[in-house]
């Protein structure tokens, strides 16, 4: 048995405890998004507000396949096609343009001694599903999603947006799924949204 997306959130618990926090305000990116919903349904009475970016409440078949692609080039020890391909499907043209003539030297920058780590991250998401269990969020959520993410896909968001209780949506339409680096806004938009009463 893995190490689950479920079992991350639990150890988030834990290490607040052991800090005497009592209360949170999470925001989650991505996988941090299905750990941050994990959370909040796990543990209620510990959230306060949450903020789900780019993410989705179960591994549907967008994930399944770009995970899976993943896993099969980390072991193959493929660092620069592995890092290619999550730009790729992560930034927009717009931006890629920028960066693409930075892609020969990807295979030599920030491989890591081993896999090991990013295998098990990668295998927690395949087994993620909390999609049933999203109406045991109480708490405020917003919901920040890529219009044209290749990642996880828009509609995870409107899934979100429909069996969260009180929660509030706003979508990059012209994003994908690094919106929250691309999007200059960003940073300022959730801010001012955990802010607000």
């Amino acid at each position: 048995e893995g190490y689950s997306i479920r079992d991350m959130a639990a150890d988030q618990a834990k290490a607040l405890k052991v800090l005497g926090i009592d209360k949170v305000s999470i925001m989650g990116v991505s996988q941090g998004g299905m750990i941050a919903q994990a959370f909040a349904i796990m543990y209620p009475e510990l959230v306060e507000k949450l903020v789900v970016v780019v993410s989705a409440p179960r591994a549907n078949e967008m994930i399944q396949e770009n995970v899976r692609a993943w896993i099969e080039l980390a072991l193959q020890g493929d660092h620069k096609k592995l890092m290619i391909d999550t730009a790729e499907k992560g930034y927009t043209e717009k931006y890629l343009k920028k960066y693409r003539r930075m892609y020969p030297i990807l295979g030599m920058v920030g491989k890591p001694k081993n896999y090991g780590r990013f295998l098990v991250n990668a295998r927690a998401i395949l087994d993620f599903n909390v999609q049933e269990e999203l109406d045991r969020i109480t708490c405020s959520t917003y919901i920040i999603a890529g219009g044209v993410d290749k990642t996880v896909g828009v509609e995870a968001s409107y899934v979100m947006k429909e069996r969260i209780t009180k929660n509030e949506l706003f979508v990059y339409e012209d994003l994908g799924h690094a919106a929250y680096e691309e999007a200059k806004d960003f940073y300022h938009r959730v801010y001012e949204w955990l802010v607000k009463e």
